[in-house]
């Protein structure tokens, strides 16, 4: 059999599975781990969030490899992730509206984890204190411009949310997702200023008897580059599970997608085009123009995309290997994150068989609180 159809993701009866579906790894899984606690340079630096996944199988794998912090996104993701046994978790979200009270009610719920919130604006931290007492990481902007309070007020207004009746500052949260640049050397460049400028301000804080023991740092692309600079927490998160965007872009980064879709061939209508039943709906549409990459014929190129329908296109030289109509695929999302929130569960394969499912279980905004 050729590398199309006998490749690290076939599985013995994937022709009962219907498709699309993602379909997820554990053994490729439990290798990206060790990899990134290799990096770290152990577990306990590690703050990895859970967006990826949003699993408690995968919360629990990591906790098995000595990983007990996570980063959530959401009230639900952090549910989940208590539940599953955490013992830190921070939610790297802005709290505001209901959303204040709803982190109280978490706090209350699961009295044995110890929870962070994150804010950037002084009068939403203000509400927060007000509802319950709260540890808080300010967040930074680090460059990216999305959230966070600016590198040049950071300092005069963590001494001010230190003031706060309720609020227990206990650092920063220091996200750079716009470190995309793809040598490994660019990206310790560009980082080793903004880090001089964080450590520095903590060194002041602490001077003064503030409390900043905690700065949470990087995402997945950049969190070599802190473990090497800094002896500070390390939050990376996609290489967990990897998808073929980050290892595209990043070749430093050596981890192996742990998740695939399984699709089917279902009309070829030129000489030099076949269809997928992998539409829009089937994978994340953030990706331009290449929203997943086909095992083993990673040359194909998107022509359209709608619903439920992926038309591609191959050059030439490979018009021969077009499989036939009903032909099982896998393919590799170019972003797995959103993806993965688009199945409420995905089968597991270990040694070749499904050996269960697992529920997406945070894709929904609320679970119980």
């Amino acid at each position: 059999m050729n590398k199309i159809n006998d490749n690290l993701y076939t599985f013995e009866g994937q022709q009962d599975i219907v498709s699309p579906q993602l379909v997820y790894y554990p053994a490729i899984i439990r290798e990206n781990i060790r990899k990134m606690i290799d990096i770290a340079g152990g577990a306990a630096r590690l703050w990895p969030h859970i967006k990826t996944h949003k699993m408690a199988e995968v919360v629990q794998m990591q906790i098995e490899a000595g990983i007990d912090r996570f980063k959530c996104a959401t009230i639900a993701e952090a549910e989940m992730a208590a539940k599953a046994g955490a013992k830190h978790l921070t939610l790297a979200y802005p709290l505001v509206g209901p959303n204040i009270k709803r982190f109280a009610a978490l706090q209350a719920a699961f009295p044995e984890v110890e929870f962070f919130a994150i804010g950037d604006d002084t009068e939403q931290i203000r509400k927060l204190g007000q509802t319950c007492k709260a540890n808080v990481l300010m967040d930074v902007d680090m460059g990216q411009h999305r959230t966070g309070v600016p590198l040049d007020k950071v300092e005069a207004m963590y001494r001010e949310w230190n003031t706060l009746p309720g609020i227990v500052m206990r650092g920063m949260h220091c996200y750079d997702g716009h470190r995309h640049e793809s040598s490994v050397q660019e990206r310790e460049v560009a980082t080793a200023p903004v880090d001089k400028q964080i450590e520095e301000i903590k060194a002041r804080l602490k001077a003064d008897g503030i409390c900043c023991e905690i700065l949470i740092m990087g995402g997945t692309p950049s969190f070599p580059v802190h473990a090497e600079m800094t002896g500070e927490f390390l939050s990376p998160g996609t290489c967990v599970i990897q998808d073929a965007g980050y290892r595209k872009a990043y070749p430093d980064l050596k981890f192996t997608p742990a998740a695939a879709l399984l699709t089917r061939v279902v009309s070829r209508p030129s000489r030099d085009t076949f269809t997928l039943d992998l539409g829009c709906k089937a994978v994340a549409t953030d990706p331009q123009p290449e929203r997943a990459e086909i095992v083993g014929m990673e040359y194909a190129r998107t022509v359209i995309q709608n619903e439920e329908h992926w038309v591609v296109r191959v050059p030439e030289e490979h018009i021969a290997d077009i499989p036939p109509i009903g032909t099982e695929l896998f393919a590799i999302p170019t972003h797995v994150c959103p993806t993965s929130a688009l199945y409420p569960a995905v089968p597991v394969v270990e040694n070749g068989k499904v050996t269960g499912w697992w529920k997406v279980a945070a894709r929904d905004r609320r679970l119980t609180l």
